[in-house]
């Protein structure tokens, strides 16, 4: 339970990352698109494998 809700996150903080205007955060936005697909197959594994 815990993956999936980090996996959640993961996914939350890359898509927050792609749609931020904040000039700090302006660096990372090539690492968003790592942040989203990480967390989202991450995500469907998770879900996909929970007993």
């Amino acid at each position: 339970m815990f993956g999936i809700f980090v996996s959640a996150v993961m996914l939350a903080f890359g898509i927050f990352l792609r749609v931020t205007k904040n000039p700090g955060f302006a660096r990372n936005k090539k690492m968003a698109w790592v942040f989203i697909a990480l967390g989202a197959f991450s995500l469907v594994f998770k879900i996909i494998n929970y007993k």
